[in-house]
């Protein structure tokens, strides 16, 4: 059984091994030994934070796979096991010994074992400790539009130069719209240009996991020496570490030591460095002290441009018709829409059938009426914010200009006209506002749709665009 443990602000539970052993003996159970040792016997446990049990895989690979195929039975052993535990999370953590040395004690049994001539993933070469690239995302394969350009512009003048020009450069956006794609393409042509740097991608997830395990093993001054060692380090999804206090102080000692050496570093999030919740001012304000770039909401025209990209790598023949249909329907983000692409393909070519706009609705049926039956405020606010090219933090900012203000009113008119959700609920959903703001929202907005017509057609265009 493999068993990693963390320090103490993600502490293990009391009975946490035992159940994880017991959740191992039920899948064994179940399935048959191909099986359970292909899948379940190489998962350690990490630790159980808020209901949720962390497990950690050795390859990317076979997180996807127990993501797509195995998820929901683990979950189910789990909540069987333990009724506390209610989700699941699988992580990629290269480097833990999943064998059992014969004179391990006990206790040395249930964790991994550094390798005595080299103390595990603490001291590999800065080239592996990182995350591995995606070689897919490439400069080259970035479409640029005017909700990306700033953040793509900044990435490249990042990757084509050795100096620091701004330290760190900061990219934000919503789920799917391109930030580690960018920062994939950052470190393939930094790499390509200049060979002899040491260049480490990696997310948030896996630096504190990393830090974690530096700590087990009483090992970090190898961390340490290792992360400061870098020309250019990458860390996605910074969010994670919200409320990790000790993750974040030793994040906030790395940035200083990589600044005083003047070091690039890149971060992205899913909000700017001032919405980080949870994540120690000290820190937000390093943050900021470079770029900050957002990526914001894709347009139509970017969602196209990003289709007809992808029909052309794939050599498919996709209709132009099927393409805007796609582009106008799937607006939630990048991914999503690429993945709905890839699935008419896939089906054209299974059943060799061509590809019609009426054979793309039926193969998308299920996606195509989740978006139509389920507009959230999220979404709500993607649109607006891109229909007035605003930032998407400007929706849950408390800036008063009237330019910021009265879009936000509109899509706080919106959220109530096309959702389900109570005024308190909207409210919270813009920055903690209180319920009476957002009915004076209502009103103000009603009132100027009857008396001035842009107002009107502003509203308009954008319940079309939501409503399809």
């Amino acid at each position: 059984m493999n068993m990693v443990t963390a320090p103490h602000e993600e502490a293990t539970g009391v009975g946490m091994e035992a159940d994880w052993s017991n959740v191992l003996g039920r899948l064994k159970s179940e399935f048959d030994d191909n099986v359970f040792n292909s899948w379940f016997k190489p998962l350690a446990l990490v630790n159980i934070e808020n209901g949720c049990a962390i497990m950690a895989t050795p390859t990317r690979f076979m997180r996807n796979w127990l993501e797509s195929n195995y998820a929901d039975r683990i979950r189910c052993a789990w909540k069987t096991e333990n009724p506390s535990v209610t989700d699941i999370n699988f992580i990629v953590l290269s480097g833990f010994n999943k064998a059992k040395p014969e004179t391990a004690t006990a206790e040395e049994a249930s964790v991994p074992q550094p390798d005595r001539r080299k103390s595990s993933i603490i001291t590999q070469k800065t080239s592996e400790f990182g995350a591995p690239l995606d070689p897919r995302f490439t400069f080259e394969s970035f479409v640029v539009g005017k909700s990306n350009e700033l953040a793509y512009a900044a990435a490249r003048r990042v990757a084509e130069n050795k100096e620091v020009h701004f330290n760190p450069l900061f990219l934000h956006s919503g789920v799917g719209l391109g930030k580690t794609h960018l920062m994939h393409a950052i470190a393939w042509a930094n790499r390509e240009k200049f060979p002899d740097r040491r260049v480490v991608y990696l997310s948030a997830e896996q630096f504190m996991y990393q830090f974690i395990t530096s700590i087990r093993y009483k090992d970090t001054m190898s961390f340490k020496q290792k992360f400061r060692s870098v020309d250019l380090l990458m860390i996605d999804d910074l969010q994670f570490i919200a409320n990790k206090q000790s993750t974040q102080e030793e994040f906030f000692h790395t940035f200083n030591a990589l600044v005083d050496q003047n070091k690039q570093i890149i971060v992205s999030a899913d909000r700017a460095p001032s919405d980080l919740n949870g994540v120690e001012e000290r820190l937000r304000s390093r943050l900021a002290w470079g770029l900050v770039a957002d990526i914001h909401p894709s347009t139509y025209e970017l969602r196209l441009g990003i289709l007809q990209s992808k029909r052309e790598n794939l050599g498919a023949d996709v209709p132009n018709s099927v393409l805007e249909f796609l582009a106008l329907k799937v607006t939630s983000n990048i991914r999503e829409l690429e993945g709905a692409l890839n699935r008419i393909v896939a089906h054209a070519d299974v059943s060799k059938q061509e590809i019609t706009l009426e054979s793309t609705q039926d193969v998308l049926q299920e996606l195509l009426r989740a978006h139509d039956r389920c507009i959230t405020i999220d979404e709500i606010q993607r649109k607006v914010a891109e229909h007035y090219n605003l930032r998407l933090s400007d929706m849950h900012s408390a800036r008063r200009a009237r330019n910021v203000a009265r879009p936000r009113q509109v899509a706080m008119y919106l959220s109530k006209m096309l959702t389900a959700r109570s005024l308190p609920e909207i409210g919270r959903k813009f920055g903690g506002r209180d319920h009476t703001t957002v009915m004076h929202a209502i009103r103000k907005v009603e009132e100027l749709m009857g008396d001035d017509a842009q107002i009107a057609q502003d509203v308009e265009v954008v319940r079309r665009a939501l409503t399809g």
